[in-house]
């Protein structure tokens, strides 16, 4: 299985580097997982709807440069739909059986994802009604996808 990341902006916080990359190392075992960041545009609040607009198609186009051929493709997304950890492995396994190892999964900047991302999408994933830092759901969204393969083998990682 191919795993591909494309994140909004660079990670700055070590404490989150630190967590995402032992969760990298552990997956190693079962699927190729890479994390690609494409550049956030900088902004100053208040924001126009405007602006906001351009600044999520900018984001947006880079994001859609990042997602190679033929991948399935997951936005995380506030509005999509909420899984859980079971689900997601279940997802996982049905498009590894069916062929379709290769996955992308979006996490967009502090705006979210540009309306041209989100038709993208092959389904659009929910973590949370919450709101979260989008460095934060690096961490957290690399931790469900060992979770999950994790499931997929019985390993007891998951109670």
């Amino acid at each position: 299985m191919n795993i591909r990341i494309i994140a909004v902006g660079k990670l700055k916080e070590k404490y989150l580097e630190m967590g995402i990359n032992e969760y990298l190392k552990r997956l190693q075992t079962y699927a190729k997982v890479e994390i690609v960041e494409v550049k956030e545009e900088s902004f100053s609040e208040p924001l126009s709807e405007k602006s906001s607009q351009q600044i999520l198609e900018r984001e947006g186009k880079r994001i859609l440069d990042a997602i190679p051929e033929k991948y399935y493709v997951i936005a995380l997304d506030r509005l999509g739909k909420q899984q859980t950890s079971e689900e997601l492995s279940n997802i996982l396994q049905e498009l590894a059986v069916y062929g379709q190892g290769n996955i992308a999964l979006i996490i967009g900047g502090s705006l979210g994802l540009s309306s041209a991302v989100l038709e993208k999408a092959d389904l659009k994933l929910s973590f949370s009604k919450f709101t979260f830092p989008h460095q934060l759901m690096r961490l957290i969204l690399v931790e469900q996808i060992y979770r999950a393969l994790t499931i997929i083998r019985g390993e007891k990682y998951h109670k």
